[in-house]
């Protein structure tokens, strides 16, 4: 089960945090949050999915629908550290060339 939860660390932040599964049972709840979140703030809107397990046909539309508005607005939805499942789903996708995906940097070893 997905439990999102705005990011608490500064209420300047555009930051949405997400965990569990983006799915058809959790997207309702996360539209709602991703369009309040859009509405009350300018710039980019950062999506964390560093906790999020897995995503579904339905999150993966919901956030190209969250692309659209932003960008409609002049603004960036931004996906920040997505799991590998996750990344595997926007390369087969393709979503990967068009949503901003900051990756998770590798650890560097001596």
């Amino acid at each position: 089960m997905l439990a999102p939860t705005p990011d608490a660390g500064s209420v300047n932040d555009n930051v949405v945090r997400l965990a569990g599964l983006l799915d058809v049972r959790s997207v309702g709840d996360v539209r709602q949050l991703l369009n309040d979140l859009i509405d009350r703030t300018d710039g980019d809107v950062v999506v964390d999915l560093e906790a999020v397990d897995a995503v579904d046909a339905t999150g993966l539309g919901l956030l190209v629908a969250t692309h659209r508005r932003t960008q409609l607005l002049g603004r960036r939805l931004v996906l920040r550290h997505p799991v590998p499942s996750v990344v595997r789903i926007l390369a087969v996708t393709r979503l990967h060339r068009i949503l901003a995906v900051e990756r998770t940097p590798l650890p560097i070893s001596a």
